[in-house]
């Protein structure tokens, strides 16, 4: 295996869309949301595992998941998770594990990819990782996986790509925001657009450049601390720097902003498990197309409903259609799918309501 391959897995993220399962305490990516017996960051470190080092997976995580990931990955040491202090976005976490890496190996390449995204063909991933690590290895570049459109999402951002190129790397020519639906079966049409999927693949030294040209406030912060990393005294310095970080997603840190950015097509079915509605697309649904993990169910009547419960609980459903029944100790959800991108909000409301505990 190549001791020049890192991977930084992001998994500090909340995934509010799943309450009442996901909470700031524990969220998703510590859950077995499909009920195969692995959490998704546990699927997610394994896949990586099987192309990079496992010493050299770095988990990006908030500070109050630390004990989760050392539990969930017991082959992981404490050096290995990159602690943030404060939510700042995705580039300073990024550009801090970046300049660790650097200063390890800087002849390493790397890939960023979230914790919790469903991704069941780990070969071709593997296989798409490895062309985009041969191309970084030998470019300038900074490269990202675009998923294929299979309809005109308006919950993804994507990724435009110069279509007059025949080959599997092509270069990108811009990034463009969450449409509307009538832009974005436009752009589905064109044929030239792919799903942004937030992972991103490339050369420590291209990274780090990127981002001293692009956001030199950023990269100054913390190019301060280079000494400190990878040492005792780094944990002091990121208590006190990283607060003061822009508050950037990577994307308008650097990728929209660089000319030397590339996209593969992923040859691999994936989905980002952002909601209820898209893990109940993954699962296998029973003869009345309902979609059940841990329950036993008595169903009449009812159907595209996705169950989830815990300890194999009986549920009793009759003429219930296209519903998300989830059942988790002192919270019962029963929300239409159709407003799934509301639990947000009805999450926020319970907190106002019941306390801050609940969520």
């Amino acid at each position: 295996m190549n001791k020049n391959y890192y991977a930084i897995l992001m998994a500090g993220g909340v995934g509010s869309r799943f309450w009442p399962v996901s909470t700031q305490d524990f969220p998703k990516q510590f859950h077995d949301m499909l009920g195969t017996g692995n959490t998704l960051i546990q699927k997610t470190f394994h896949r990586l595992a099987q192309l990079i080092p496992k010493e050299n997976i770095l988990i990006l995580t908030n500070e109050r998941y630390n004990d989760l990931v050392l539990q969930q990955l017991p082959e992981v040491e404490q050096r290995q998770v990159v602690l943030e202090p404060a939510m700042r976005n995705t580039a300073p976490c990024i550009l801090y594990a970046s300049l660790k890496i650097q200063k390890e190996n800087p002849d390493a390449v790397m890939i960023v990819a979230p914790s919790d995204h469903w991704i069941e063909d780990e070969t071709t991933f593997s296989k798409n990782v490895q062309e985009a690590f041969d191309f970084c290895e030998k470019n300038d570049a900074l490269m990202t996986l675009g998923i294929q459109p299979t309809f005109p999402n308006t919950g993804y951002g994507y990724i435009e790509f110069d279509k007059t190129l025949d080959k599997t790397i092509k270069s990108v020519n811009q990034f463009r925001e969450k449409p509307d639906y009538n832009t974005a079966k436009e752009f589905i049409a064109q044929g030239n657009f792919l799903w942004n999927a937030g992972i991103f693949m490339w050369s420590v030294k291209s990274a780090v450049n990127a981002f001293k040209h692009n956001q030199p406030d950023l990269y100054a912060l913390f190019e301060t601390g280079i000494s400190d990393y990878n040492t005792d005294s780094e944990s002091n310095f990121i208590k006190e720097n990283y607060p003061k970080a822009e508050n950037i997603s990577v994307d308008y840190a650097i990728m929209e902003k660089s000319d030397n950015v590339y996209v593969i097509a992923a040859e691999f079915d994936w989905n980002d498990l952002g909601t209820w509605g898209s893990l109940y697309d993954k699962l296998d649904k029973n003869e009345s197309g309902n979609a059940v993990v841990n329950a036993q169910t008595l169903i009449e009547d009812a159907s595209g409903n996705m169950i989830r419960t815990a300890n194999n609980k009986i549920v009793v459903i009759d003429s219930l259609n296209d519903f998300i029944i989830v059942d988790k100790e002192e919270v019962l959800l029963i929300y239409p799918k159709s407003k799934e991108q509301d639990i947000k909000k009805t999450l926020q409301k319970v907190k106002d309501k019941f306390g801050k505990n609940y969520g």
